[in-house]
């Protein structure tokens, strides 16, 4: 009963920050006195408000549909590299917004897999937001694809404040928050990661991650099997 009020707390929370930002903004949109620029301000805030509420729900309903199995994959033939790639262009200008400098080392060729693109595009986005969030503006994220032995492996660095070795087994926990006391933790329900984990093992795939310590940055290691990969 306690872990589900705690729950509630969260989500209410979650819900009453966006929604009193987007009540700010209507009434200023509402206003024929407003400046130009300040409803051009307001305007960008409800559109990333709505994002964020939209992101949330999107995560709680992807939670309801694991817990109950029916989260279905709907796979097809795809090349790795293009959905790796639209998950940076995704978090692009939230890289900008933050300074965030992001390099890429991906294959010249093609990376087969059997796989839902959307999914996975889901899992980089989800990876590079986290890393996005816990590193300092001007900090420095990578985003890393090779193949070795059959096996996809993509790794996502960050410079970030890294992880507690006591913490680093939990990480991928649902509704946890691995760094509970810094204020960026309070930017969702901490089921980002549980998702993430979840998806890349329907694809018959694992994800680990690792850190040297706080202050230390975080790395996150996600392997799939492939077609026909050397």
């Amino acid at each position: 009963m306690d872990d589900q009020l705690e729950f509630l707390a969260m989500v209410s929370h979650e819900l009453r920050s966006p929604l009193a930002a987007i009540h700010n903004g209507v009434r200023c949109l509402a206003n024929p006195l407003s400046e130009t620029s300040a409803r051009e301000r307001m305007q960008g805030l409800i559109e990333r408000q709505l994002r964020h509420m939209t992101q949330l729900v999107d995560d709680l309903l992807d939670v309801s549909r694991i817990a109950s199995g029916r989260l279905r994959l709907q796979r097809e033939r795809i090349d790795l590299r293009v959905v790796v790639g639209h998950a940076i262009e995704t978090l692009e200008p939230d890289l900008n917004k933050c300074r965030h400098r992001l390099t890429t080392a991906l294959p010249d060729g093609p990376v087969w897999l059997h796989a839902d693109p959307s999914r996975l595009e889901q899992v980089f986005v989800n990876l590079l937001a986290n890393a996005s969030r816990y590193t300092d503006a001007g900090g420095e994220l990578s985003v890393c694809l090779r193949v070795c032995n059959g096996q996809a492996i993509v790794r996502v660095r960050d410079s970030g404040i890294g992880i507690a070795a006591d913490a680093l087994p939990h990480i991928f926990d649902l509704f946890r928050q691995a760094n509970s006391a810094d204020p960026r933790s309070k930017a969702g329900l901490g089921v980002g990661l549980a998702v993430v984990r979840h998806l890349v093992e329907l694809h018959g795939g694992q994800v680990t991650a690792a850190s040297a310590g706080r202050g230390r940055g975080m790395e996150f290691t996600v392997q799939l099997p492939g077609e026909d990969l050397r």
